[in-house]
């Protein structure tokens, strides 16, 4: 019997195998192992469960060819194309799929048809296509100053590189790498985030002539803050403005807060400028806006401490509905 069929025989007895118990049991090198087993994922007999270190194998609970399926579904070259540049999906068994194999996923858990639902998702970002600008930002000023609840809007200008979630369709693509990077603090999906966005931004700060930038601190304790990940990944040679995120006994995220006047005086007695220097104009970034009273209050701190003249928010994405709430991320 051959190293193949002895792992495979091996799977059908105990399910789910890591490298080592493989290589354990059958007493063949682990160089030998690993050649098979990645020959048995790239045939979707066998699929691979979490990352390094921490990973284990077992028989593909789908066994049908993923190639076989994709390759049955029967789509212009245009349209596998955008979806190869829009949609994004994460199962609920942590796995990454992009494109026309996301969107089959999609129609599949949902029973719709692909290639009609395809068409019908093209034609619902269209019509979100004019609120986009040339730089491909979304500009997100008049919303904030046309939302009831604020005293006044420090905030010069807001924009946000797309939208949290369109209608029917859900997350978008950024919304979705921002979901679940920020929720399972998933360094390689802020990997992924950060090549699609680290670029926009570079080029949105030189445009906007900024001479200083800003980050906006996280309110809640993770391992791994997605906010100082966009941080340290960005690579923008300019000053940090210091910006110092307070609290209670309780720290109290901004989503968990459903009024919007709960939201600017939590935004107004939670953060600090303590910084001392004097800039012209100062580009605050954050992950996502959602009533925008967070941006907006340290936009009021950094104005009243003449930190900075102008103040332009940037998030990563933004919601639709005007300034509503964006209760998970």
């Amino acid at each position: 019997m051959g190293v193949k069929s002895r792992i495979l025989d091996l799977f059908e007895k105990r399910n789910e195998l890591s490298i080592k118990e493989v290589v354990d049991s059958l007493q063949v090198s682990k160089q030998i192992i690993h050649r098979v087993i990645n020959q048995l994922v790239a045939e979707n007999v066998v699929e691979k469960l979490g990352r390094s270190p921490k990973t284990v194998y077992r028989i593909e609970s789908e066994p049908s060819n993923k190639k076989a399926v994709t390759s049955a579904i029967d789509l212009p070259h245009d349209q596998l194309e955008f979806l190869s540049k829009k949609f994004l999906v994460v199962t609920e068994v942590g796995k990454l799929l992009e494109g026309i194999d996301a969107f089959d996923y999609w129609c599949k858990q949902r029973k719709l048809p692909t290639e009609k639902t395809v068409l019908e998702f093209i034609e619902t970002k269209k019509k979100y296509e004019s609120y986009y600008q040339k730089n491909r930002l979304i500009n997100g000023i008049e919303k904030l100053r046309n939302t009831k609840g604020y005293k006044m809007i420090w905030l010069d200008q807001l924009f946000y590189l797309d939208f949290y979630a369109i209608e029917r369709f859900g997350k978008t693509r950024l919304g979705t790498l921002l979901h679940y990077a920020k929720q399972g603090q998933n360094k390689y999906l802020m990997s992924v985030m950060m090549s699609e966005i680290s670029e926009r931004i570079a080029r949105f700060v030189k445009e906007q002539k900024a001479d200083a930038i800003g980050f906006v601190p996280p309110t809640i304790k993770r391992e791994v803050q997605i906010m100082k990940f966009i941080q340290t990944h960005l690579h923008i040679s300019l000053p940090s403005v210091t910006i110092k995120k307070l609290s209670g006994i309780i720290p109290v995220p901004q989503k968990s807060l459903p009024k919007l006047e709960e939201r600017i005086r939590n935004a107004e007695n939670t953060f600090a400028i303590s910084d001392q220097r004097q800039f012209n104009h100062l580009i605050l970034i954050d992950d996502a806006v959602g009533s925008g009273s967070t941006l907006n209050q340290i936009a009021e701190k950094v104005k009243n401490k003449k930190v900075a003249v102008k103040v332009t928010g940037l998030a990563v994405v933004g919601s639709f509905k005007g300034f509503d709430v964006i209760t998970d991320v």
